[in-house]
């Protein structure tokens, strides 16, 4: 067997869509320990702008949102990648659903309830039909909230924005995502961005987390905080309100 797989090299990035928490929850644990990373949505509009950000290699997708109708995300993740493998949710009696799931291009079903083994084995079953099993994923990718970053190609989103960062900027937010919601201080974001703790460097940390603020931040709710006297943290919008 090859020890190249995506699930040894890098792991395999999964979008699970539900509007149920605890059964997000739940199938994130399982996705986890099956060694492949998830990203939670809790409604269509979500998904899209996470799967434009993240690029999934597998959507586990519930026919019923709360906004948009799952065959709808359906068709928009089919229309930007046709081969993206797509696991659909349905309740025991939406035979309509299921149908209509397959005729838009869902690959396979699961009925509620189900076992969240099953639908890692069904999982497993798509991405080795799709070759996925043998490609490193990009383990660099970072998501918090509506924000995502990639350390491989340096591209950071925001609800699908597209931002662009200096390289100092990058290297900042990087160290943030790799902490959310702890926070850091000017000594320790010097040390790891400028790899220097030099006098003054208080104030240059303070002029590029204003200029990260204000393109992160810029016409939606304030990610990056300020602790007065501590230092700095990122956090979800939902934590920040």
């Amino acid at each position: 067997m090859s020890g190249t797989s995506a699930s040894r090299t890098g792991r395999v990035r999964v979008l699970i869509v539900d509007d149920e928490p605890a059964l997000t929850e739940v199938l994130s644990v399982a996705v986890t320990e099956a060694g492949r990373r998830p990203y939670p949505a809790a409604d269509g509009r979500s998904a899209l702008r996470i799967a434009r950000g993240c690029a999934p290699h597998a959507v586990v997708l519930d026919g019923m949102l709360p906004d948009l109708d799952g065959i709808q995300v359906l068709r928009r993740l089919r229309y930007e990648n046709p081969k993206l493998p797509v696991l659909m949710l349905t309740a025991r009696d939406a035979v309509e659903h299921r149908i209509d799931g397959l005729h838009n291009g869902a690959d396979d079903y699961v009925t509620k309830p189900f076992s969240p083994e099953e639908v890692v084995l069904r999982l497993r079953g798509l991405l080795r039909r799709a070759g996925t099993e043998g490609t490193r994923a990009d383990d660099s990718v970072r998501v918090l909230g509506d924000l995502v970053l990639s350390g491989q190609t340096r591209e950071v989103h925001r609800a699908g924005r597209p931002i662009r960062l200096t390289a100092r900027e990058f290297d900042l937010l990087s160290l943030l995502l790799d902490h959310p919601r702890q926070v850091l201080g000017k000594d320790r974001i010097l040390d790891h961005v400028w790899n220097s703790s030099f006098d003054g460097g208080g104030n240059l940390v303070e002029v590029h987390i204003s200029s990260l603020r204000r393109k992160i931040d810029k016409g939606r709710a304030s990610m990056i905080h300020t602790v007065r006297g501590t230092g700095y943290t990122i956090r979800p919008t939902e934590y920040g309100r």
